[in-house]
Formats: C-alpha cells, sequence, structure tokens
C-alpha cells in the first residue's frame, strides 16, 4: 500500500470518523504521518495545544508544525506579503502534498503557543493519506509535532510509542500505511522573487527545488 492510499475497510472508516470526531471536540490523538508517528489536535484548541506540550514534555518556547488538508486551510493560518502568495502557491502545487515544509507569516489570531512567539508558522500538506484525511474530515489545519517524549526517539511503529503519552492522548490511530521513518521533511522559507532561506536539509532534495527555478540561501551552510 503507497502512503497515498486510504485503507478502504469497514473498520479503517470507523476509526478515521472516530478520531476526526475527537479532534473537532478539543481532543488529542496520535497517528501516523510519512515519517512517523505524529500526535497533534486542531489548529484552534488553545487547552488540546497545551496538552500537546504536556504530553510530550516540550519546552513553550519551541513551535508546533502544523498539517493543512488544502489550500483553504492554509490560508485560513497563513498571511505571508502579498509578493510571496505567487512562489507559495507554485511551492504548493510542484510539493504538496509532499515533504516540504514552509514557514510562513501567521494570521494575528493563532495562538503564540504554535508559532513560539515567533509569528511564524511552520505548514505543509502530508502525503500521509490518513494525515490528510483527517484534516479534511476534521475541516481545519492540524497539529503534527512527533509522538514521542521530547528527546527521545520518534517511532514508527505504534508499539513503540511511550506508555505515557499513549496515556495521555484520547486515542492512537494505529491506520497503514506505517510511516517510512527517514530524513524529516525539508523546511524553507519562502522570500519573494524565486528566492529560498533553507533552514533544514531533508526529505525533499534540493536539487529539486533548483531544478524548478529556485535560488536557495544558506545551502552552502548546510553543507558544512
Amino acid at each position: 500500500m503507497t502512503q497515498n492510499a486510504m485503507p478502504c475497510t469497514e473498520t479503517a472508516g470507523r476509526l478515521l470518523r472516530q478520531a476526526a470526531d475527537i479532534l473537532r471536540s478539543g481532543g488529542l490523538i496520535v497517528y501516523p504521518t510519512e515519517t512517523f508517528f505524529g500526535i497533534g489536535c486542531r489548529y484552534d484548541s488553545e487547552e488540546a495545544i497545551s496538552r500537546v506540550f504536556r504530553s510530550k514534555r516540550r519546552l513553550l518556547a519551541m513551535p508546533l508544525p502544523l498539517i493543512v488538508a488544502d489550500f483553504e486551510q492554509l490560508d485560513s493560518i497563513a498571511a505571508p506579503s502579498s509578493g510571496l502568495w505567487k512562489d507559495i502557491a507554485d511551492l504548493s502545487s510542484r510539493f504538496w502534498p509532499g515533504p516540504l515544509t514552509l514557514i510562513l507569516e501567521a494570521r494575528r489570531h493563532l495562538s503564540p503557543l504554535l508559532t513560539g512567539g515567533s509569528g511564524n508558522i511552520a505548514v505543509r500538506i502530508s502525503p500521509h493519506a490518513v494525515a490528510r484525511e483527517l484534516a479534511m474530515q476534521v475541516g481545519c489545519p492540524l497539529v503534527s509535532s512527533s509522538a514521542n517524549i521530547s528527546g527521545q526517539p520518534a517511532v514508527t511503529d505504534a508499539a513503540d510509542l511511550s506508555s505515557e503519552l499513549v496515556e495521555a492522548v484520547d486515542l492512537v490511530l494505529d491506520l497503514p500505511p506505517r510511516p517510512m521513518g527517514g530524513k524529516a521533511s525539508t523546511i524553507v522559507r519562502p522570500l519573494g522573487a524565486g528566492k529560498l532561506e533553507l533552514l533544514r536539509a531533508g526529505a525533499l532534495e534540493a536539487e529539486r527545488l533548483f531544478a524548478a527555478g529556485y535560488y536557495l540561501e544558506n545551502m552552502e551552510q548546510m553543507r558544512e
């Protein structure tokens, strides 16, 4: 089964609906993504976001990544300058769903817990069918942080999840396809006019960004 393929069983559908109901009501779940299991909640529940930090024992100064289902959901949380939208639209059409995270200016209504006080969000459309379907069913962006205690390894098998973390969430959604591990997403900040600041080299090769006509700042530092 590819990561773009949804598990098509009655049980899988029921579990997805249960997970979406929990998220809509402000709950907290663990779910599969393309790389590792993630822990998440809806983006606009301050209490649920706080639970993510407590469950992971994560420092409040560390921002939380988000996933969206589509460009409409992206527009609800991002407010970059008008000069950046052309590149954002192009990057999203070329590389989403996929392991490319964009750093964008956040809309003012977003909780500072999501941005770590930076005023920016980290966002992508996951290529994992279950993760994207959750965002679609819930109808809003979702927090997507690795499902581990801070400082401990991220996991690709639900059996390896911390018992402390499992007890802290409302549901562990363990549906195929299994996370593949490997490199985390590549992180870039659009600067406009085809320029990107490379903040983390990852699963999306820089060569693919070059081939699409983008110039990457910080590339040499990443190679050192």
